[in-house]
């Protein structure tokens, strides 16, 4: 139910709890779900045994670094050795309220009780009564089209069971049943609106779309304009995980990070050790359900990488926020003790219109690490003097890393298929 008094912003208490009661709700529920999945699941119990951890000792989110991480690949043989679950089915198995299968394969078991991760997120988009929204994530074995449709009747809205489909389907659908919401990939809703231009129609004329919702692929800046400036529709992202459990983390309405969810511990640490980093550095978000008791799985790696803040949101959610996801831990190459991620060095060096090109080895000079950023101009004509300046300023703002040397190479050198980040180390 949404909370009285501002039930036009919120979906529940949770989201504006202050800091202090924030961290204390969050260690309490930490506490509960350890000993449950200790007691109960098997592969939990042997996790925290090997390590030497009891688990009264894990009392707060800092405690939780003493435990190994568990990735895609342990939970897809584990399950191997012990199927279906792994070991991690924390209640018996007539209890389990639905199973959700992900690639690998691995089963998911789902016991929900009183859980509703989409809800808040889909209301913080604007998701209300009176609402068409039509859903074009699959509903089979994936837990993306059911448990998005729970969530937004949840928020009141009609929902339209699409699923996966003909684009020209998606297109009457929308068309006849005047659908406002839109839930789906960014890439499918750029797609339908370019089909329905073909096709003769004045999207902004001819359609009532007004809001989207997007998860499963990254929303470029570019695209988001796009829709919001050209067709008036109002953007929202979500970052999900399946393994864990769903919903990790949302936007409201200032787009500005993505708000963690309480249903989850969620920590980024550094890949390489496993422990936690603070706020503003680039590492692994690790994910710990906290409230769905059939699944003990703790400290479950993503691979994906990201950071978080905790400067205040101006919406009043209080929750610290994703910056935002700018990669994998295989996209990551570490220089003088940070992560850089190709994709957020594309945004710190491409975001400036007069490179066409760039190109960053690293390399070992001495007990140093050594950055080269090697770039191709679009106009030769640019002040490179000035241009070295803004690239240095922004690489390091962004990626909190000095470039040593900045190379402006001729057009061809950098070829046209190249790996943007070379690492040339060796450690002998």
């Amino acid at each position: 139910m949404a909370i009285t008094g501002n039930k036009n912003e919120f979906f529940d208490e949770l989201e504006i709890m202050a800091t202090e009661t924030r961290k204390a709700y969050l260690n309490k529920k930490l506490s509960e779900a350890i000993k449950h999945a200790y007691y109960h699941a098997p592969a939990t119990r042997e996790i925290f045994d090997r390590a030497k951890i009891n688990p009264a000792e894990i009392r707060t989110t800092r405690d939780l670094q003493e435990l190994p991480i568990t990735r895609k690949a342990d939970l897809i043989e584990l399950q191997k050795q012990r199927p279906p679950y792994g070991g991690f089915l924390t209640i018996p198995p007539e209890d389990v309220d639905r199973v959700f299968i992900s690639p690998g394969p691995i089963y998911e078991p789902l016991h929900t009780g009183a859980i509703n991760w989409f809800a808040k997120s889909f209301y913080a988009a604007g998701f209300r009564k009176g609402d068409v929204v039509i859903n074009t994530f699959t509903y089979h074995m994936s837990p993306a089209g059911v448990l998005f449709h729970e969530a937004l009747r949840d928020c009141g809205a009609t929902v339209v069971v699409m699923g996966t489909g003909s684009t020209e389907i998606q297109i009457k659908t929308m068309y006849d049943l005047k659908v406002t919401g839109f839930v789906g990939t960014p890439s499918f809703l750029m797609n339908i609106i370019k089909k329905a231009e073909e096709m003769g129609h004045d999207f902004r004329q001819d359609f009532t779309l007004k809001h989207a919702w997007f998860t499963g692929e990254m929303l470029p800046p570019s695209s988001r304009e796009i829709m919001e400036k050209d067709y008036r529709i109002a953007t929202t992202q979500a970052y999900a995980v399946t393994e864990p459990g769903g919903a990790i983390a949302y936007e409201c309405s200032n787009k500005s990070g993505m708000h963690l969810m309480d249903e989850y511990i969620v920590e980024i640490v550094n890949p390489e050790t496993g422990k936690q980093l603070g706020s503003g550095e680039i590492g692994e978000i690790v994910v710990t359900p906290i409230h769905n008791k059939a699944w003990g799985l703790v400290r479950f790696g993503t691979g994906d990488m990201s950071s978080y803040t905790t400067e205040p949101c101006p919406c009043g959610r209080t929750a610290n926020r994703l910056v935002a996801i700018i990669g994998r831990t295989s996209d990551a190459v570490k220089v003088r003790g940070m992560f850089i991620v190709t994709r957020q060095a594309e945004q710190a060096i491409l975001g400036l219109k007069s490179v066409s090109k760039f190109q960053i080895v690293i390399r070992r000079k001495g007990q140093r690490d050594e950055m080269t950023l090697k770039i191709e101009l679009k106009d030769e004509a640019i002040n490179r003097e000035e241009l070295a300046s803004d690239l240095n300023k922004g690489f390091q703002n962004l990626c909190r890393v000095k470039i040593d040397k900045i190379e402006f190479v001729g057009k061809g050198i950098i070829p046209e298929e190249h790996q943007q980040i070379i690492d040339e180390r060796t450690w002998k």
